[in-house]
Order: structure tokens, then C-alpha cells, then sequence
């Protein structure tokens, strides 16, 4: 609900004005002071102030011009019965939204009261698209896939989690979709229509950080050349998500931690404490516990972040999720491009959930995305993906766990695999050696026919001929092949 503030001295005229507005559906604040309604205003956001011009004290012009250091933005109408052209032009250029007259009817209070609420809503909406991070893949990823135990057992305890308030900190290797899961959380959860903005605290040095959190003063600093909102201020009412929180610098945990415990902060600068209403989401790949004790992160802010704690597994722990991963990451590469949807062979698959990924789901995504855009054909087959799997894993564990083909008779083609084509699994085998010793097995198979050898592999015979020729150099396979 759209909240205004009316301030006047005249308790009648404060009373039917505020009557007014609140029977369309505002919610209504009332001040018979300047120093009351700059107050209210520090006490909490609103989205516009329908002032009267003669006050005592401080008159509405007045009350503008704090307003303005306060709020560049926030609309402000003036009301006076003694209007004038000088007085209304010297409101505009103090930057008031409208001028009306007294006597004025309702109607004409509540078109001028209407528009600046949508004016501030679109710009607020502006402000918070320019700070939203951009996902860089192009593609919409927020979803939680899988429904492995694992996943189930997380899926378990994030419907209660996105239907509070509280704090949340979501903990995982790099690459695991902590801010998926954050993403995840504010779009099921009560404020799900409002803001959600993220911040990388680790890509930010403490001065720059300190600023897009919390905004800073005109003059603050050199070149801050206008009064600038900060994220926390940009997310009122909705979620920020801090992610990477265990590399933030002292200072700014400080600081962090006083939003945590009274909702209020001070932008650079500035000596005026506001006041927000916002859910943060903190993320981080480090044992925050062992940095506590290491005196590199805060206790005090570790138990302020640590209310909804959530643990989010590898992707080696929930191997079985794989298969749902690739067909979800290939159909976005395919909505995207406009084309065709890929997918893997059974070997493919399998090699994907036999390696150890690293890099968890981001590095799964990565190869789905290269494998959908470079494959030669519709189907992309495990000789495609397997040099893209970086890092050395046991060969016994890889061929182990290949899908094991049927007999067949007749076509020497089927019933042939050639990932389990005689190899001598030892551990220690590079991905190399593997790929060397599946294409040497599968030309012993075809007695040396490099054209049914090379469909068998999935590549072409160019290719093959290529390998071949290297490793004869390099005399890593016999010169007859």
C-alpha cells in the first residue's frame, strides 16, 4: 500500500485531506509540523508528502528544501490559500511536484496525489533495473532442478525458509546455484512483487562497497556530484542478496551489522539515520565459523546472518540430478538460439555423471552450452564432451560407469561400445590417455576401418586421422594403426 504523509497546522484541514486519500486506498501519515513530518520521514519511506504552505516555525517551501536534501525524488505538493504566479514558480524551481489552491475539491487533490505516486513508482522501478545484476549467460536459470535426495531434502526446508522474513545465509562450494536458490527463495516467498537486488561483495573494494550499499551524500567524496540511494534503500520492502559475505572488510561488517539489528543506517557522508524495511540473503563458499575463529569475520554478525542457515550440496553429491541438469541447461540454449533442441547419448551421460565437476553446475552449464552450440549433429556424443572435462579422475570410475551395450549380430556396429572396449582401468589415467585407448580399441575392433570407426566414435573421419597422426609422432600408438 502506497503510503503519504499530510502536514499541516490546521487539525481540520489535516484531517479531511488525510480522510480523503485514505478512502482511495492510501495509507496515510499526518504531521501539524515541519520538524513532525521530517521525523515520520526518517521513521520510514514514503512515496509522497502533501504539505500546506503557511506553517509556523518552518513553512511548506521549507519543509521542501529538507525534503530535497533528504530525497531527491519524493514528491512533495504544496497547498496554500494564498496562491500566486510567483509562489507557485518559485515551488516548481524549488522542485515541488504540484501546486494547488485552496479551496480545492477532492477530486483535483486526489489526480495530483495519483500521479506522483506513479511518477514515483516508475522511477523506482528505473532505479532498481540499473542496479540489478545482469545474468550474463543471457538464459533464466533461477530454477531449482533435480529431485534427487539431496535436492528433495533441501526442496524440504525452503518452503518454510522463503515464507518467512528472516535472515538466510546459503553456504556451498562456488558454482553450487547459491544465488539460484536466493533468487528462488524471494520469488516464493511474501515479497515476491517486490525488489530484489544482488551485490558481489568480493568484487568491490571496502569504499566502493560501502557506497552502493548504502548510498552516499552529495560531496561525500570527490566526484559524488549528486545524493545517490544505495542498494539497501533501493530493496525497501523487498530482498538483498550479499553474496560472497565472508569478504567484506571490517568496517563494512559493522555496519552490516547495525542493519541486521535496527533496520537503519547512515548513507556516506551523511548524519541522517534511515530506516528500511528489507530481507538479506548472504552467501558464502568459505567456512565462516573457522573465519570467526580465525578473527577474520565478526561472531556477532555471524549469528545475525546464520538465523536460516541452508546448506547446498555438490554436484558430485547429487550425481543422480544430472541427467534432469543437462535436459533443463540444453533446452534454455535451445530457446535462445531459436534452434533445435540437442541432446546426449547415453555414454555422454554417463561420462558427465563419472567425472568429479569442480566447478559444480556453473561448469556443468558451461559444457551443455559449448556442447549444444559446437556439436557436428542433433545428438552429442561422449568423444565431444570428454576432453572438455578438465582435471584428472580415476579411469576406473569413468568406464565404470558406462551403460553397457547389448550383443548384437550381424553389423559388427551393434552391440559395440567403445567406452568399455577392453580398457585397463588403473587409477591415475588422464582423460587423454582414456580418449587414446578407447580410439586405439575401437580400430582394433574394425580391424583397423577408420571410417566405421570413426562413426562408432561420433567424430569425424578427418579428426581421427588428425589424432592418429599425432600420436604416431609422439609414438604413443602403434605406426601399423
Amino acid at each position: 500500500m502506497k503510503r503519504i504523509l499530510v502536514v499541516d497546522d490546521k487539525e481540520m484541514m489535516r484531517d479531511s485531506v488525510a480522510t480523503t486519500l485514505a478512502r482511495r486506498g492510501y495509507a496515510v501519515g499526518s504531521a501539524a509540523s515541519a520538524a513532525a513530518a521530517l521525523e515520520q520521514l526518517a521513521a520510514r519511506p514514503h512515496d509522497a508528502v502533501v504539505t500546506d504552505l503557511q506553517m509556523p516555525e518552518m513553512d511548506g517551501l521549507g519543509l521542501l528544501e529538507e525534503i530535497r536534501r533528504i530525497d531527491e525524488q519524493l514528491p512533495v505538493i504544496l497547498m496554500t490559500a494564498f496562491g500566486s504566479i510567483e509562489t507557485a514558480v518559485t515551488a516548481m524551481q524549488k522542485g515541488a511536484w504540484d501546486y494547488i489552491t485552496k479551496p480545492f475539491n477532492g477530486d483535483e487533490l486526489l489526480v495530483s496525489v495519483d500521479r506522483a505516486v506513479e511518477h514515483r513508482r516508475l522511477h523506482r522501478e528505473n532505479q532498481v533495473l540499473k542496479a540489478e545484476r545482469p545474468v550474463t549467460t543471457g538464459m533464466r536459470v533461477h530454477e531449482m532442478v533435480g529431485t534427487g535426495d539431496a535436492m528433495s531434502e533441501l526442496r524440504a526446508t525452503l518452503g518454510p525458509v522463503a515464507e518467512s522474513h528472516g535472515t538466510v545465509l546459503i553456504t556451498g562450494e562456488s558454482g553450487t546455484g547459491k544465488e539460484v536458490t536466493a533468487r528462488w527463495i524471494h520469488e516464493h516467498g511474501p515479497r515476491k512483487d517486490a525488489p530484489f537486488l544482488a551485490i558481489n561483495c568480493a568484487a568491490l573494494s571496502t569504499s566502493l562497497l560501502e557506497s552502493e550499499l548504502f548510498g552516499h551524500e552529495k560531496g561525500a567524496f570527490t566526484g559524488a556530484d549528486r545524493t545517490r540511494k544505495g542498494r539497501f534503500e533501493l530493496a525497501d520492502g523487498g530482498t538483498l542478496l550479499l553474496d560472497e559475505i565472508s569478504e567484506v572488510s571490517p568496517s563494512i561488517q559493522a555496519k552490516l551489522l547495525r542493519v541486521l539489528q535496527e533496520q537503519s543506517f547512515e548513507r556516506v557522508g551523511g548524519d541522517r539515520s534511515i530506516s528500511v524495511d528489507v530481507r538479506v540473503i548472504a552467501t558464502s563458499n568459505r567456512d565462516l565459523p573457522a573465519a570467526v575463529r580465525a578473527g577474520e569475520f565478526r561472531e556477532d554478525l555471524y549469528y545475525r546472518l546464520n538465523v536460516l542457515p541452508l546448506s547446498l550440496p555438490s554436484l558430485r553429491e547429487r550425481r543422480e540430478d544430472i541427467p534432469e541438469l543437462l535436459e533443463h541447461f540444453l533446452g534454455l540454449v535451445a530457446a535462445r538460439e531459436g534452434a533445435e533442441r540437442c541432446t546426449f547419448d547415453e555414454n555422454a551421460v554417463a561420462a558427465m555423471q563419472a567425472y568429479h565437476w569442480p566447478g559444480n553446475v556453473r561448469e556443468l552449464q558451461n559444457v551443455c552450452e559449448r556442447a549444444a552450440v559446437l556439436a557436428p549433429e542433433r545428438t552429442i556424443r561422449a568423444s565431444l564432451v570428454l576432453p572438455w572435462l578438465r582435471g584428472p579422475a580415476p579411469a576406473s570410475a569413468v568406464v565404470g560407469s558406462m551403460i553397457e551395450a547389448k550383443p548384437g549380430e550381424g553389423d559388427p556396429m551393434i552391440g559395440f561400445n567403445p567406452l568399455t572396449a577392453g580398457i585397463v582401468c588403473e587409477d591415475g589415467l588422464t582423460l587423454e590417455t582414456i580418449e587414446r585407448e578407447i580410439i586405439v580399441n575401437t580400430l582394433k575392433h574394425f580391424d583397423g576401418h577408420r571410417r566405421r570407426s570413426a562413426k562408432a566414435l561420433g567424430i569425424g573421419v578427418r579428426t581421427l586421422g588428425l589424432k592418429l597422426k599425432k600420436w604416431k609422432e609422439e609414438s604413443l600408438v602403434s605406426p601399423d594403426l
